[in-house]
């Protein structure tokens, strides 16, 4: 099975909570995925997966959360060639329409344009937003939870996500 890397960063612990939440379903499915907040990581433990999962909820207007935002310039100098990545954010569709999912497609960007891998796109039906630098097309760069206006759906949302991109990592 899989030796996945899950990067993620948390101000209110919804983003950690989901990761939470990946990381299980993977397990169940027997893969080994080791979990990293960020802020206590940093980013150099990326180089030690082929594999990663990258977790940011869309903070403020459009925004990278704090930890992410810290790293961001060093993470848009690094190299994902040969990896295979897949993103999930956490945003309120709802509060903040004009900017729903950004920082999805703030850190997807970068690792499509420095050779890694995307897996894990999302559909956009069942989501009211308006705007979102985190399409391309019909699609979100990886996987919207909002826990604000639709928890009930985010743990059926995850399960569905594991199992699309589970067979994507090698």
């Amino acid at each position: 099975m899989a030796k996945i890397g899950m990067f993620w960063g948390s101000s209110t612990e919804m983003t950690s909570i989901a990761a939470t939440e990946i990381k299980r379903e993977f397990e169940k499915l027997g893969h080994q995925i080791d979990s990293f907040d960020i802020a206590k990581s940093g980013l150099k433990p990326i180089a030690d997966y082929k594999n990663i999962i990258v977790g940011c909820p869309t903070w403020n207007v459009g925004e990278l959360q704090e930890d992410w935002d810290i790293l961001f310039d060093d993470y848009q100098k690094l190299r994902f060639d040969d990896k295979i990545g897949a993103f999930f954010g956490v945003g309120d569709q709802m509060g903040y329409s004009c900017n729903y999912l950004d920082a999805v497609g703030l850190l997807a960007r970068p690792f499509m344009e420095n050779g890694g891998k995307l897996v894990g796109k999302w559909s956009t039906e069942g989501y009211e937003f308006e705007e979102s630098v985190a399409l391309e097309g019909e699609e979100f760069l990886g996987l919207a939870l909002d826990y604000d206006n639709q928890d009930s759906e985010s743990e059926e949302r995850i399960l569905k996500w594991v199992d699309q991109i589970k067979s994507e990592f090698v």
